[in-house]
């Protein structure tokens, strides 16, 4: 069985990273832009692993953990947000939601 290196790893957390970050610069729904958020941060939590694996302790995965817990309460909220504003607003396209008052 080939097993990846540490290097292997932080490419495809890099790779993930710059994904989502391109996402959230370049769309223009608020749904993908959240989407792209989690994926950057998913990205962190696989070089969080990788690194604790490599060095053969657990303090990357008890970051994980936290971490996990946190990003849920986030979908909740971050959710609960753009409901709220496609029901007052009626879009969810970010151009469109530039202006607070209204």
């Amino acid at each position: 069985m080939i097993t990846a290196s540490l290097n292997a790893y932080l490419l495809v957390s890099a790779l993930l990273f710059v994904f989502g970050f391109i996402g959230v610069l370049l769309r223009k729904n608020t749904l993908v832009i959240f989407m792209c958020l989690e994926l950057m941060l998913l990205a962190s939590t696989l070089a969080l692993v990788a690194f604790s694996r490599f060095n053969g302790t657990l303090d990357g995965n008890v970051f994980v953990f936290f971490i996990l817990t946190i990003a849920a309460a986030e979908v909740a909220v971050g959710l609960a947000i753009i409901v709220a504003l496609f029901r007052k607003r009626h879009t969810v396209q970010v151009e469109e939601l530039n202006h607070l008052k209204n």
